[in-house]
């Protein structure tokens, strides 16, 4: 069985993202106004995956600091988990590539390179999440600079169901190394950490 944090991103998170993109179904009518509707949806849905894939890596990275500080006493704990998740950036920004690379590295690894030992197209990967991330900051912040937003300020619905692609492929992939690595570090795996649950990898690449 995975981690609670992945059944919770292919659950409760996938519900609420399923929601806003079937807003598109009920958009009617044509002109400016249905093309204004349209935007408002893209930038929403846009907003909410990454927010969304925020919480779940937010949610992944203390599910594994539990682990770490099971085996300490009562008294100890708390002072782990604070060492851990002090200052953690996923507690007040975006899950980019940077600041995933260093909450996650204090568990003890070099992130990306653990990422990329079981996900081949990490280059990609990461260039897409940070696309995803800079429409959630020029749309949070009204700023649409297209030198930032790959030469458009317009958004479509492709862009954004490509971008939660890609947060389901580095789901998955989070959840596999960690519960790798937290094995690998107490001697017993946290959850299966294998990619033979649920659907499908192609299925799960393709919701």
């Amino acid at each position: 069985m995975p981690s609670v944090s992945y059944r919770n991103w292919r659950t409760t998170r996938r519900a609420a993202l399923d929601l806003v993109q079937a807003a598109h179904t009920t958009v009617h009518g044509a002109g400016a106004g249905r093309r204004e509707a349209t935007r408002q949806i893209n930038h929403g849905y846009a907003v909410l995956l990454a927010a969304e894939f925020q919480g779940y890596c937010r949610e992944l990275h203390s599910e594994a600091v539990s682990h770490f500080v099971t085996n300490l006493t009562a008294v100890q704990q708390p002072i782990v988990v604070n060492a851990f998740i002090f200052g953690r950036q996923l507690d007040r920004g975006n899950a980019q590539s940077g600041s995933l690379g260093s909450d996650f590295g204090r568990l003890g690894l070099v992130w990306w390179t653990a990422i990329d030992a079981i996900e081949p197209n990490v280059p990609v990967l990461r260039r897409s999440l940070d696309e995803l991330n800079a429409w959630r900051n020029a749309i949070a912040h009204n700023d649409f600079d297209p030198a930032k937003l790959g030469g458009t300020i317009t958004l479509r619905l492709a862009s954004v169901r490509n971008w939660r692609r890609t947060c389901n492929q580095l789901a998955r992939a989070f959840d596999v190394v960690l519960a790798n690595h937290v094995h690998g570090i107490l001697g017993n795996r946290p959850w299966s950490g294998r990619f033979n649950y649920g659907p499908s990898q192609t299925a799960l690449h393709q919701i």
